[in-house]
């Protein structure tokens, strides 16, 4: 059933909620006009970085934020329920579309379609302090934005990111990730990451673009030449470039998928509230995932060289990042334009629909 009116509309819009890497991992099934159900599908059968599926999960929760967001413009409330007895790495949502007299559309409507990843350098200019205050009130009771600003706190976080990208390089497992990701040859990509919008110059990229065929050529280029050159271009510089770096915490650990979906509407606020304001943002997710890898000790390569590397990234995010009693859930940079002119963008609602 292909979905009209009302319904469309907020489903052309929802279809921009971010996913790791632009996986889009949902697929909508249309039940009604006012009714679809959600069918999520985490990724952790092939990338590194969702091996416990929580950052699916946060991509679900962004989804529904967006849904709901998109019906406000039509005087709708947007009610989610989990399917209890759905698997943990498919999960199943209802979502029905109620008529309210007290919804009005939501002033982060005209932002759903131009958030966007900001892979490259940004304006230092500081955050005002009603940017600051908007971001803050945007995630919403249950959790809390800690700022790491100006030259060392911003040096701090870069070197963590750069430290941290050296382990990503040189992981044969992410290779594969990182391979199955790229579009090669483009500024538009439906379905992967534009290769343009990665953040490196023309010659790193040709040198990408050879290497990433097999992961016996990443290893010949990572030992001739190292990976210092991808590291300074998209962690180090991009790391100083910028207003700030944030991490989104919550006031109570996450456990369930629905704790980590709420996080994700959470983040999707956050990001699209930037949006509003003109501001650009890029995840720095991995020190997060990585830290809860070794502090759980979750198998994540089978390199043991990597495991020490790995430990000792813990042990500078752990000074960096968790700095209180509160539980970081989310992670990135922002700051002021220029827009990117390269970005990922979405398959079409018809091809999401549940087959």
């Amino acid at each position: 059933m292909s979905p009209a009116g009302e319904l469309r509309q907020i489903l052309e819009l929802a279809r921009w909620a971010p996913s790791g890497d632009n996986t889009q991992c949902w697929r909508f099934e249309i039940v009604s006009d006012d009714y679809f159900v959600v069918h999520g599908f985490d990724t952790r059968e092939h990338c590194v970085y969702d091996l416990d599926g929580h950052p699916s999960q946060i991509s679900f929760g962004a989804l529904l934020e967006t849904v709901a967001i998109a019906a406000s413009a039509h005087g709708l409330r947007a009610d989610v329920t989990r399917r209890p007895a759905s698997a943990e790495t498919r999960p199943e949502f209802d979502v029905r579309l109620v008529a309210d007299a007290t919804i009005s559309p939501s002033p982060l409507l005209g932002a759903i379609k131009t958030r966007t990843v900001q892979r490259r350098p940004m304006s230092t200019r500081a955050l005002t302090a009603d940017d600051k205050t908007a971001l803050e009130e945007s995630v919403g009771p249950g959790y809390a934005v800690t700022w790491m600003e100006g030259f060392g706190p911003k040096f701090a976080a870069a070197r963590l990111m750069f430290n941290n990208a050296r382990l990503r390089l040189t992981m044969p497992e992410a290779f594969e990730t990182h391979r199955k990701i790229i579009h090669w040859g483009v500024d538009r990509s439906p379905d992967r990451v534009p290769d343009k919008a990665l953040g490196v110059d023309a010659a790193t990229l040709k040198l990408m673009k050879w290497a990433m065929v097999s992961w016996k050529r990443m290893s010949t280029m990572n030992a001739l030449t190292g990976t210092w050159a991808p590291r300074l271009q998209m962690d180090l510089i991009p790391g100083l470039a910028c207003a700030a770096h944030f991490v989104l915490k919550a006031h109570q650990q996450p456990v369930t998928i629905d704790d980590y979906v709420a996080a994700g509407r959470a983040v999707q606020r956050f990001w699209l509230t930037l949006t509003a304001r003109g501001l650009y943002m890029q995840p720095e997710m991995t020190p997060l995932i990585f830290s809860k890898y070794v502090r759980e000790q979750t198998a994540f390569t089978t390199t043991s060289k990597l495991h020490g590397q790995a430990a000792a990234l813990r042990e500078q995010a752990d000074k960096l990042i968790f700095t209180d009693a509160l539980f970081p859930v989310y992670m990135g940079r922002l700051g002021a334009g220029p827009a990117p002119q390269a970005r990922s963008e979405r398959r079409s609602v018809e091809e999401l629909l549940q087959r």
